[in-house]
This record gives structure tokens, sequence and C-alpha cells, in this order.
């Protein structure tokens, strides 16, 4: 059950009554007791604050099922809030600091300032930054190898170009989707050394005209396959290439489906699952401040999804094949300074 309480929701393991206060059912028995108070030790309580709206398809709804499945998995208290602006993060942040959540997952790298901020007046608080950069003493970052999955999307949007334009739409350009702009970059030109990548960020993951109005721009420059990274723009991008006759790829979730004659495929990335985990080791008082890297090796984390019945039989055994490589550690990807900048290089291990 899901309640509004201060604008921000708990999803409670049981169920709830209310009244004066919040009276939440233990998990243990059937009798409502009050609810622990902001210093209270007692359960397991853990919160998600999320940039988007929890029905986007994509990143948001993910943490949304994360956070659920939580609830059920480990029969915690649990809490969001979403749409939360850049300017509202630290606020958000101490408010489930301060009602007593164990462990808070803010989902997106764009959460990094605020969660060193935040961490640092709540020690008795564990915060995990989602797709970030930072680690502390009671700060761990939860990363999805975004340049894996990219580096696959790369082949077949290589193998798949007319035009050898391809482009990259994300919302914001940080860490992650620098990440994930590389890997789309070498796997594209293991196929094409000199095919073109372009590159745009809209400033915002959830405008949809913003995100439409970059797609057009892309295939008016010529570019006809388009690795898009969106919320609930995601689809108009997607909708948007249909439309115009050109190819592009879903990403988090499974998008096949949202434009058939347009995704070649997606890159499946099921933070869900992952949230799962890292709040798994929470519990067990396991958890270390530390960045958390997943990557193909857990294929129930990250994997391609369903292909478009556009991509030829070929293509998609060689995007396989490499994807069995990297998880055999054949295909490694190792830090490397390029053109001055830091960033990851392919490197072939022979057997």
């Amino acid at each position: 059950m899901t309640v509004n309480f201060n604008r921000r929701k708990f999803v409670l393991c049981g169920s709830a009554v209310l009244g004066v206060s919040l009276l939440l059912k233990a998990c243990s028995n059937n009798q409502a007791t009050t609810p622990t108070t902001e210093n209270s030790s007692e359960g397991f309580k853990i919160a998600i604050a999320l940039p988007g709206v929890i029905t986007d398809q994509a990143w948001n709804q993910s943490g949304y099922e994360g956070i659920n499945q939580v609830k059920q998995k480990l029969c915690a208290e649990v809490a969001y809030v979403e749409q939360v602006a850049q300017a509202d993060q630290t606020e958000a942040l101490t408010d489930f600091a301060r009602k007593g959540y164990n462990v808070v997952f803010a989902h997106g790298g764009q959460f990094d300032a605020a969660v060193e901020q935040v961490a640092a007046q709540f020690p008795n608080t564990f915060f995990v930054a989602v797709n970030g950069s930072v680690k502390g003493e009671n700060i761990a970052a939860l990363r999805i190898d975004h340049l894996q999955g990219s580096y696959l999307c790369g082949i077949i949007g290589a193998s798949m170009t007319k035009s050898n334009k391809l482009a990259y739409i994300a919302g914001q350009e940080f860490a992650a989707t620098q990440e994930e702009l590389r890997g789309f970059e070498l796997g594209a030109k293991s196929i094409k050394p000199n095919i073109q990548i372009t590159s745009t960020f809209t400033g915002d993951w959830n405008d949809v005209a913003k995100g439409k109005e970059a797609t057009l721009a892309l295939i008016s420059s010529g570019a006809d396959v388009i690795y898009q990274w969106l919320d609930n723009a995601s689809a108009a991008v997607l909708q948007t290439a249909s439309d115009k006759g050109i190819y592009a790829f879903g990403n988090t979730k499974d998008q096949l489906d949202v434009a058939p004659k347009a995704v070649l495929t997606s890159a499946v990335k099921r933070l869900d699952l992952a949230i799962v985990y890292l709040a798994e080791l929470a519990k067990q008082k396991q958890l270390k401040g530390q960045i958390y890297t997943i990557g193909l090796e857990r294929p129930d984390i990250l994997s391609v999804g369903k292909f478009g019945l556009m991509v030829p039989e070929k293509v998609k055994q060689q995007t396989l094949n490499t994807k069995q490589e990297i998880i055999d550690k054949k295909i490694i990807f190792e830090s490397c300074n390029e053109n001055g900048k830091d960033t990851r290089c392919l490197k072939k291990v022979s057997v």
C-alpha cells in the first residue's frame, strides 16, 4: 500500500492505517504500531529520491520498482519521492535522513554534490549514489558498466547505418553519460573506423519537446541511427525516429515495443535488481564506502534486449559473440589517456 505523507510517498510492508498519525503494521504480526521515530534504530528503512516520474518506463520507474522489491524481499519500510529538481535535492535527502532511514538511494549522477553535502551531516545514514562517482565513509556509488552495453549497441548501429553518421542523446553530461557515449563510439569504430558520432545533451531528462527537437536536429544533420538515454522523453525520441524512418536504441527498459519499426535493441539495465543487491548488503551490514560497478557478467542486471526484426541474423550473432568475449574477459576496457583526456580504451586479450 502507498500513502501520501508530506509530499513523500511511503510504501509499507504489510498494510497501513491512517489516523491522527501514520500507523504501520509490523511484518511479524498483525498488531499496528506507531512509526519508528527519527532516532530509532528499530526496523530497516530504505528510501529513494527520484529525479523524474515513476511511470516513465525508463530510469525512474526502474528505481521505483527496485524500492518495491526491497519492500517485498527484505520486509523493509520504504519510501520514495519523485520529480526532485536539482534545487531540491539536498532537502529531499536531508528529510529522509532526519526521519531515520538507514539507507537513502539518490537515483542519478546529478545527485552527487547533494549526496556529499548531506552525508557529512548524517553519519548514521548510508547514502547510495546511483550512477554516481562519489564514495566515502557512509557513501557508496552504484554503477552499471554503461560502456559495455553501449559498445554492443555501437556494433549494431555501425552495421545498420547507411549514412555512416550515428548520434547520441542524453539528458545531462556527466561521468555515466560520457562513459556510455565512449562505449558507443568504440563499438561503432570497431566496425567502421571512420564513422561519425555526434552527441547532444538536452539539459532535461523528461522534457518531451526537447527530446523530439534534438532528435529532429540530428536527423537533419544526417544521422540515421540514434542511441538515446532519456527518461520520460525517451519514447518521443524513439517515436520520432520511427516516423522519420531511421533507427534508434532503447535504454534501461527493453523499449522495442515503444517503436518496433525503429528500435534495433535496447541496453537493458535492471536497476531494480541492482538496488535490491545493495539493500541486501546494507541489511547484512556489509555495504561499504566504495563504487560498485556491475557489468555484463551479471546478465540479470545488464544485457541487450530483444532485437528488432530489421537486424540481420549475422549482426545479432556478432553482437552476442562479442558480449560473451567481454564476459570471458577476452575483450576488456582499461583506463587510458587519449588526446589529453582520461577515458577507457579497448584491449583484446589473446588466449
